[in-house]
């Protein structure tokens, strides 16, 4: 067989026969590893993209991208973000790395060596420089000082002061108020120190649980860290809003006429302690003002009789008559 080899001078890629001549890879395999370690470093194209670009179906892809992670040429991981939303991180590699070789490239290190026979030190072997048994037995008491015992041994954790049961109420089954709040039971004492912080700003047990459903994420979203979440949502508890007393109304200081002459009743606003709108106090008064006084009436009339009895003439043509 005869061949025409001319290296190429520009824009050409250096593979390793081993992946040329892999027995394990097919040739689909052996395209999609080649296309991939073409490009450049700083390149963010997926193992899917180069297969469409390389016209490689789907079904065939899957079989060549099993293969390569079978071999140790491919790994993936899959990865949560900040936000909760899930991506997959590829790696591909020119030489098998194994899971641990792999991961160790993804974190930014070097990758694991394996391990090597060093060569042995130089000189004798010498004995322990410490812990050997003393040459001399001591004499007198050798037990440890009591300030040393007390600096070895851990203080004593103090107990919490108990939580008021609104408190842990407004804490416990979080799972009933929404399936995605899976609080581990470690931390539902430090919630409820949280949660009898909002109690003693005036909320209750169901409005702290309503305020952890506020602000929880849409629907969809999942929720990596339950409780860290609703730790997040209780780390600053407000006051509850004072309510602004409602305005009084006009009619509360209005008062109903007592007058008759109103078919319906009217509404009025009084200025002291009138029981009659201005209307029927203005004809009161005007009726008050046309109809004469008893007295004077009765004065009139007595003048008048007095007059008649003391003329002489009024007399005779009153007898006349």
């Amino acid at each position: 067989m005869l061949r025409h080899v001319i290296p190429p001078a520009r824009f050409f890629s250096q593979v390793s026969n081993d992946i040329i001549r892999h027995p394990r890879l097919s040739s689909d395999a052996v395209r999609l590893l080649t296309w991939q370690l073409s490009l450049p470093l700083d390149a963010e194209e997926s193992l899917s993209r180069s297969a469409t670009r390389a016209g490689i179906k789907k079904g065939a892809f899957l079989r060549a991208k099993g293969q390569l992670k079978a071999e140790g040429y491919v790994h993936e991981w899959r990865e949560q973000g900040v936000r909760g939303l899930w991506s997959t991180v590829q790696l591909v590699s020119s030489v098998p790395l194994s899971a641990p070789e792999a991961a160790a490239l993804k974190g930014g290190r070097a990758p694991v060596a394996a391990p090597t026979v060093p060569c042995p030190a130089a000189g004798r072997p010498t004995g322990r420089a410490a812990g050997r048994h003393p040459e001399n037995t001591p004499k007198g008491n050798t037990s440890n000082h009591p300030h040393r015992d007390a600096e070895l041994t851990p203080p004593e954790p103090q107990p919490q002061p108990p939580h008021p049961p609104q408190a842990r109420e407004a804490v416990a089954d979080l799972h009933l108020l929404d399936p995605r709040l899976r609080v581990p039971r470690g931390m539902l004492p430090q919630l409820a120190a949280l949660a009898a912080q909002w109690l003693a700003c005036g909320h209750t047990a169901e409005g702290v649980r309503e305020e952890i459903h506020r602000g929880l994420p849409a629907a969809p979203q999942h929720i990596h860290s339950p409780g860290g979440l609703v730790r997040y949502i209780l780390r600053d508890p407000r006051a509850v809003p004072v309510p602004t007393p409602a305005p009084e109304p006009r009619v509360a200081r209005m008062r109903e006429c007592e007058g008759e002459r109103h078919i319906q009743p009217l509404l009025f606003r009084p200025l002291a302690e009138e029981t009659r709108c201005p209307a029927c106090r203005q004809e009161r008064a005007e009726s008050a003002e046309q109809v004469p006084r008893p007295r004077d009436g009765v004065t009139a009339g007595l003048h008048a009789s007095y007059a008649s009895y003391a003329s002489p003439r009024s007399a005779k043509s009153a007898l006349s008559q």
